[in-house]
């Protein structure tokens, strides 16, 4: 059986992506940060077949717990799936906000910075031993990565980053027949910004104007994609980055 780990695994498009791979029978390990009710609840959800399901904590603004994190994998592998090894590794965590140029303090650059692109890079550094050759990585960046809007002046270049990224680990990981991607969202109903489109639902009816299909995406859309790309029918495509956003600002 195949598995899978799903960074920010307990909601929005990594909970889409969990479903989506364990509805194909792709076991899934998924992770979470603050909320581990969430994780039990999707864990339940996930695991009524035989593709099976299992949860960890990880902060990604936390560097220094990778080594440990990594432990807790290969027990996890070992328990669920009589594995040493795993398939997929999908780099969804991170976090979102904004706030004027101006207003942007040392202190929010670097929780952006890390939580966005330095975590998941060491992340997978450490990981990487345990993935198989032949293996996947895809990467979660977004269209504002070189779509400009007011007030993202971190989080963009943060995504943008792991776009760039993705490049460099496509072609370093070539000689094990990994292949690496990235999808880009677009504005996409989910609780980033600490559940922005809940608070405000007024900012959806603009943002589905600025969309050709519309409507702003769902986590569905996005995982859909990210199933595609670990699967063997995207097996000739490397070092991509896909824009995910039903043609937001054609």
């Amino acid at each position: 059986m195949k598995v899978a780990i799903i960074t920010g695994g307990s909601n929005g498009i990594g909970k889409g992506t969990a479903i989506e791979l364990s509805k194909r029978g792709i076991g899934v390990i998924i992770t979470y940060h603050s909320h581990p009710e969430a994780a039990e609840a999707l864990l339940k959800e996930l695991n009524w077949n035989e593709a099976r399901a299992a949860a960890l904590r990880l902060d990604l603004n936390q560097p220094a717990s990778f080594a440990n994190f990594t432990e807790q994998v290969k027990k996890t592998l070992h328990n669920v799936w009589g594995r040493t090894s795993f398939d997929y590794l999908i780099n969804n965590g991170g976090m979102g906000g904004g706030m004027p140029f101006t207003d942007v303090t040392e202190q929010f650059f670097d929780q952006i910075m890390t939580t966005n692109f330095k975590g998941p890079y060491f992340l997978t550094q450490h990981l990487l031993g345990l993935l198989e050759d032949g293996g996947r990585i895809v990467n979660t960046s977004s269209n504002s990565s070189y779509k400009t809007f007011a007030g993202y002046s971190t989080y963009g270049p943060s995504k943008a980053a792991m776009a760039a990224w993705t490049r460099y680990l496509a072609k370093e990981l070539a000689p094990r027949r990994i292949l690496v991607n990235a999808i880009s969202p677009g504005p996409t109903h989910t609780n980033i910004g600490d559940g922005v489109f809940e608070k405000h639902p007024e900012y959806l009816e603009p943002l589905a104007k600025e969309t050709a299909l519309g409507r702003i995406g769902r986590p569905d859309d996005m995982a859909k994609v990210i199933a595609g790309l670990v699967s063997d029918d995207f097996g000739w495509v490397t070092a991509q980055d896909i824009e995910v956003s039903g043609g937001h600002i054609l």
